[in-house]
């Protein structure tokens, strides 16, 4: 087998591989439950196109595409930074997230009954 041909096989083989993951990361970004998971798959849509974009430099031979894929791993590293600052501003507090019908905590009482000033008993 020459160098060319094998090439050629990993290449094709690398390329179904990606397409695969691609399909089952699309699937995963359609049905994930939150949006955690969903920002995972969006990080996970970007190393497949990069892993895309390094295939076809490899069976092109033009070397420009690294730099592209370099490029854009640098944007999808800061798209997924942006998504899970806005996730963790926007997110609920772990009191809410554990169910509005429960009882407050007697932390939380203390915390909303306390007053502002300390009251003693007796003067000094």
């Amino acid at each position: 087998m020459s160098a060319s041909a094998i090439i050629s096989f990993s290449t094709s083989f690398a390329l179904i591989a990606l397409s695969l993951g691609l399909l089952l990361t699309v699937a995963r970004i359609l049905r994930g439950p939150t949006l955690p998971d969903r920002v995972l798959g969006l990080d996970m849509l970007v190393a497949i196109a990069i892993g895309f974009i390094a295939v076809i430099a490899i069976r092109s031979g033009y070397n420009l595409y690294i730099d592209i894929a370099i490029a854009l791993s640098l944007v999808g590293f800061l798209a997924t930074v942006a998504f899970a600052r806005f996730i963790l501003a926007r997110g609920l507090s772990p009191e809410a997230e554990k169910g509005a019908g429960e009882a407050p905590s007697a932390v939380q009482k203390a915390k909303r009954d306390k007053p502002g000033r300390r009251k003693h008993k007796g003067a000094r």
